[in-house]
């Protein structure tokens, strides 16, 4: 099987903008149902990266961690 790596996709390249609609579920979510801490192992420049993104998106960047994961699920959901 050949491994793709998400930042070599298209659609990664340009301006990197949110939907405010996506935000505000996930912060809903969180503020709403209980949760189960778990923990990923990242790189620190993959943190860095994601801070930075979400500085300007003027979210937490645990958040924006949580909006990648729901929309992966979503764009699983819907292809499958």
């Amino acid at each position: 099987m050949k491994k793709t790596y998400v930042k070599s996709l298209k659609e990664y390249d340009g301006e990197f903008v949110l939907d405010s609609k996506k935000i505000l579920a996930a912060m809903k979510r969180f503020k709403q149902a209980p949760k189960k801490p778990t923990s990923v192992a990242l790189d620190e420049t993959t943190i860095q990266e994601l801070k930075a993104i979400a500085e300007t998106q003027g979210i937490p960047y645990q958040v924006l961690i949580r909006v990648f994961i729901l929309d992966g699920l979503d764009r699983i959901k819907k292809s499958a």
